[in-house]
Order: structure tokens, then C-alpha cells, then sequence
């Protein structure tokens, strides 16, 4: 066997709505309804489906938490432009681009926090 790709995951929230107006606004996910109810967040050929803590849905984590992600996003935008974007919808980042090693090779990244407390960070391949 061999995996090729993630297809969704899930993340676990305080509110449904905030989160999904962070993600649409902030980072340019567009929200999608499915199964007559539920929410997602759909970016690329990959989506955040988003369970409500308290009400997840089956089959769901041993430990549903919310503010407990991790992880990291890749963008072909400039960071400066994705630090002007963030700063100027009023949400904080970090101070700095700090290069780290992503999945194919270097990449430059900053990190900034859903309204859960999970730690987004946003990266570019360096060329």
C-alpha cells in the first residue's frame, strides 16, 4: 500500500461560524455545505471538515479537541503579500519569515492562530 495524498481532515471548534468566517476571509477557503448540514473548509484538491465540539460527528478522535492542529499550508503568493493581507483583516502573525523544511524541500514560513488556538503555518517553497 501506498498513500498518496490527504484528502480532508477534521477539526474540532469552539464555533462553527468563526471559524469558517477566519478561514474564508483570512486564508481564502471557501466554505461548503455537505450532507445537508455539515461544514466544510474546501481549498485546492483538499478540505477542513469542522465538527463542533460537544456535537462530533461519528466516527470522530479518540480525543476531540479543539486548539489541538497543527500544521502547515503552502501558498504560491509572496509572503509579504499574505503578511500585508493578514495584518490589514486585523488578525495577528508572527514577527518574522523563519525558514524550515517542508515536505519537498525548503520553505519560508510564517504562523498565525485560528480562533481555536491551532497553529497555522502559512510557508512558500524556496526556489
Amino acid at each position: 500500500m501506498k498513500v498518496d495524498r490527504i484528502d480532508h481532515f477534521v477539526l474540532t471548534v469552539h464555533d462553527i461560524n468563526a471559524t469558517c468566517d477566519f478561514y474564508s476571509r483570512i486564508l481564502g477557503m471557501e466554505v461548503v455545505t455537505f450532507n445537508n448540514e455539515r461544514k466544510a473548509l474546501q481549498f485546492g484538491q483538499q478540505k477542513l471538515n469542522l465538527h463542533q465540539v460537544g456535537q462530533e460527528f461519528e466516527l470522530k478522535a479518540l480525543s476531540p479537541t479543539p486548539g489541538s492542529a497543527d500544521f502547515c499550508l503552502i501558498t504560491d503568493i509572496p509572503l509579504k503579500q499574505v503578511i500585508n493581507h493578514i495584518k490589514s483583516s486585523g488578525w495577528e502573525i508572527g514577527d518574522v519569515p523563519l525558514k524550515r523544511t517542508g515536505a519537498l524541500g525548503w520553505i519560508e514560513s510564517i504562523y498565525l492562530r485560528d480562533p481555536d488556538g491551532n497553529l497555522i503555518e502559512i510557508s512558500n517553497y524556496l526556489t
